[in-house]
């Protein structure tokens, strides 16, 4: 069972499973979108610069929410909505660039070499990717797989322990 808590508590209680010998994962519930978007804003610092973050899960669960709390995290302080049209929004913050991706309504994952990921994806900017799995054989494997799932008060989300934890690179 997986145990709610708020978000600002210091140091929550958390599940942990070993998903791999070397790569802890968290399950954690939260309910709201501010929660959402405080854990976006919570996990930035810990991002690498080039990193490739799978953003998983259905429709409605909150993927996009999370990029806008991470952006947010990052230093971008207007507005970020889904690039479900568009596959893709690109923020250029002063120290930072982070493409958010929306592949959704792609038809074929060959649609991102036509918007020139291999450009896109430098070694510096991050890229937070919604429905990854739309783009195999084609994307980069992820660095960072987050996945949203519903629960009855809220959702259930499934990442590395090293975004919850003191360490890590920051962006910038």
């Amino acid at each position: 069972m997986v145990e709610s808590l708020p978000l600002e508590t210091a140091r929550p209680r958390l599940k942990i499973a070993y998903a791999h010998v070397y790569h802890l994962t968290l399950s954690i519930e939260i309910a709201g979108e501010a929660a959402m978007i405080e854990l976006g804003k919570r996990i930035a610092p810990r991002i690498s610069r080039g990193a490739m973050i799978y953003l998983s899960g259905d429709l409605g669960a909150g993927k996009t929410t999370l990029a806008r709390g991470i952006l947010k995290g990052c230093g971008h302080a207007g507005s970020v909505t889904s690039p479900t049209y568009t596959l893709l929004e690109t923020y250029t913050l002063p120290s930072l660039v982070v493409h958010h991706f929306d592949l959704y309504r792609m038809k074929t994952p060959f649609e991102l070499e036509q918007i020139g990921l291999r450009d896109l994806l430098d070694g510096e900017a991050i890229a937070l990717v919604e429905w990854p799995d739309r783009g195999r054989g084609v994307l980069p494997p992820a660095d960072v797989r987050i996945d949203i799932g519903f629960t009855p008060s809220g959702r259930s989300i499934a990442l590395p322990h090293c975004l919850l934890e003191d360490h890590g690179a920051a962006p910038g």
